[in-house]
């Protein structure tokens, strides 16, 4: 688990450095494109996490020539870091599981942040990079992991995880096992991070974001089944990003246009 943690970190600081030196070396022709005037956004972006994956949504709405708003939603999963996955030595053509995880976790975070341009793109193929920051709630969604456990005479029993009998475990137990006895804990989150937008077309949006988001909750979430459980989690990220730039003057002179024709 060690090492698939340090390589997801060796992954995110990879491709820090490679977009770092498509900045110092980006050239190409000059965009003679139309410009959007008003560029506001709308993106989603798929994330692998240290801990984890996600997705993101996010609308971003300008307020100057280099800055502008955002709000955004993120759903990701929380992993510990001491999960091992392994096979049932009773039957071995089962599916995998982790040993002692008490709960699979769905994090929902609600952000409102800044984000300011601090290197323009001019030329086509050129690469813009903006820094960002978002603060705001965010609540853990979590559902108990039930497992399918051997008894004596060939009897299967479903059951939460016990030590005791984790020798016996045979595999994880449908999905919808325990699906009424969520446990929902709040939270709060900071999210800080750079993003490299790389497309050639100007309306359209092609970045990769790494950055990193800190975000504490009540109590401890009981992943596993172990006192080292925590409250507080630290998380580096990658994400490819894909949108749209918007322009919101486009819609008025439509309508204007519309009126005046009626």
């Amino acid at each position: 688990m060690l090492c698939k943690c340090l390589m997801k970190r060796f992954f995110i600081l990879y491709l820090v450095f490679i977009f770092c030196s498509l900045v110092i070396q980006a050239q190409g022709d000059l965009d003679n494109q139309d410009k959007i005037f008003y560029r506001n956004e709308k993106s989603l972006a798929f994330m692998l996490n240290s801990n984890g994956w996600g997705l993101n949504g996010r609308y971003a709405k300008r307020k100057d020539a280099a800055n502008k708003i955002f709000y955004d939603i993120d759903f990701a999963t929380i992993k510990h870091p001491k999960e091992v996955r392994r096979v049932s030595s009773i039957s071995p053509s089962s599916q995998s599981y982790i040993l002692g995880k008490q709960y699979v976790v769905f994090d929902f975070r609600f952000g409102y942040g800044k984000q300011k341009e601090i290197y323009r793109k001019f030329d086509v193929g050129g690469v813009s990079v903006r820094r960002f920051h978002s603060i705001g709630p965010s609540v853990s969604i979590l559902k108990p992991i039930y497992y399918q456990v051997y008894y004596n005479q060939n009897q299967i029993e479903i059951e939460r995880f016990n030590v005791d009998r984790s020798d016996n475990i045979i595999g994880k137990a449908s999905f919808l096992q325990g699906i009424n006895e969520l446990l929902v804990v709040p939270g709060g989150f900071v999210k800080l991070g750079v993003s490299f937008e790389y497309s050639r077309i100007d309306q359209v949006i092609h970045s990769i974001d790494v950055g990193v988001i800190g975000e504490a909750f009540i109590q401890k979430l009981p992943i596993m089944a172990t006192k080292a459980n925590s409250w507080f989690f630290l998380t580096l990220y990658a994400s490819y990003r894909i949108g749209k730039v918007v322009d919101p003057n486009a819609r008025k002179l439509k309508h204007q246009k519309e009126d005046f024709l009626n």
